[in-house]
């Protein structure tokens, strides 16, 4: 069965479509700028060249068009037919305590998912969207809504309870959710398969460090704890997210500014983090490596002071599980970083942890980077979110079908 894989952002698209059997990737592509003007897809075929067509897309139901078309395409199309997609699994960021699995998109889920706008006002309405446009131009398609926080919701009370008012948690499930779960799943469940481990009897601390970035704690298979909280903005510090703040900072900085919450808001969101910490010269980590090598003060705090934040969460998170097995490091700095992975695991000499450096030096790869005789394993493993959406989306069709 062949599963095409939305992810929708509010001007953009991503798009995989991937052969359930064989998890082999078969087309892959963005729309970008949708609404906007010069927007324009991005589709490439496994193993042929990447096109790129400048066309008008005014929404997201023109988005879908133009994807489908382009993968049934007669030149370069890989399916013949819309008849050959089997479902399509829809990325949602936020599924409150609605949505603890995957699930089967049906009109009373889709008002499920509506409820939980409040918690997430950028991504969810987005997500919505790309799930009419296909459900107006495949009816008889089954979609599958895979949620980021569902993951998450293994977590105990004492993990995802703030110290506010209960009221607020029974009024308004104010709370932790976390984010990136199917990231953390994947990975985690990866982590155990290269070491030949039931992943249910393993004690694993995710690493998923990007623009967004995250920690989760997954003893036996569950998911015990992570940084995010209520909204993406808890946790490390990010590529323009704060992370961890006292809370009285946003009424300090209003005052002492004259700001409004909402405009205090969008500084904590979009003006702070390493962009913020780096005195405006960057939210890419690549830019501020050159820096940090330069010996550059700005570089050198802003990528210090991020991976402090990291080693610190890894070691709440041992805590937090009385032990860890392995740690492993994804996404885009977590991937490509051997600085920030070295200057983590640095602090973390107590735990036995020893990297082997040329190994630790390579980007991108799926590997071990510690030592044979390190007590702790690390592990860089490239995150595959879109495979593991396929997955449930398949996992569920199937069994929807029995």
């Amino acid at each position: 069965m062949n599963i095409l894989v939305i992810n929708c952002g509010s001007s953009s698209l991503k798009f995989q479509l991937i052969d359930a059997q064989t998890e082999q990737m078969i087309a892959k592509g963005l729309c970008e700028r949708i609404g906007i003007e010069g927007s324009q897809l991005v589709y490439q075929p496994a193993g042929g060249a990447k096109e790129e067509t400048v066309t008008p897309m005014p929404d997201h139901t023109k988005a879908i068009e133009l994807v489908l078309g382009a993968l049934t395409n007669e030149k370069t199309g890989v399916v013949k037919s819309l008849q050959e997609i089997g479902a399509v699994g829809h990325r949602i960021v936020h599924g409150g305590e609605k949505f603890a699995a995957s699930t089967i998109i049906t009109d009373e889920v889709i008002e499920a998912i509506k409820a939980c706008n409040d918690l997430a006002p950028l991504h969810n309405p987005a997500n919505l969207i790309g799930i009419d446009a296909c459900r107006k131009l495949m009816p008889n398609t089954p979609m599958v809504g895979v949620f980021d926080t569902a993951f998450h919701q293994t977590m105990p009370k004492e993990a995802y309870l703030y110290g506010l008012p209960y009221e607020y948690y029974e009024k308004y499930q104010v709370r932790r959710y976390g984010f990136h779960g199917t990231s953390h799943s994947y990975v985690s469940r990866r982590a155990a398969e290269l070491l030949g481990k039931n992943y249910e009897d393993m004690k694993i601390i995710v690493c998923h460090l990007g623009n967004g970035a995250s920690i989760s704690a997954v003893e036996n298979g569950k998911c015990v704890d992570t940084s995010m909280g209520l909204t993406p903005l808890e946790g490390l510090i990010m590529g323009t997210r704060s992370g961890d703040i006292d809370p009285a900072i946003v009424e300090y900085i209003a005052h002492k500014e004259d700001k409004s919450i909402d405009e205090v808001m969008t500084v904590l969101n979009k003006k702070s983090g390493v962009l913020g910490l780096s005195d405006g010269l960057s939210s890419d980590f690549r830019d501020l490596e050159k820096s940090y090598v330069a010996g550059e003060d700005r570089g050198l705090r802003t990528i210090r002071t991020f991976a402090y934040r990291v080693a610190k969460y890894i070691g709440a998170y041992t805590a937090v599980m009385n032990g860890v097995d392995a740690i492993c490091f994804t996404a885009g700095v977590g991937e490509n970083s051997p600085l920030v992975r070295n200057l983590a695991c640095e602090r973390l000499g107590y735990l036995g942890i020893a990297l082997d450096q040329e190994k630790n030096d390579k980007r991108g790869e799926e590997l071990e980077v510690s030592t044979p005789d390190s007590r702790v394993k690390v592990l860089v493993v490239p995150t595959n979110e879109e495979l593991a959406i396929a997955r449930e989306t398949f996992a569920l069709v199937v069994e929807e079908n029995k």
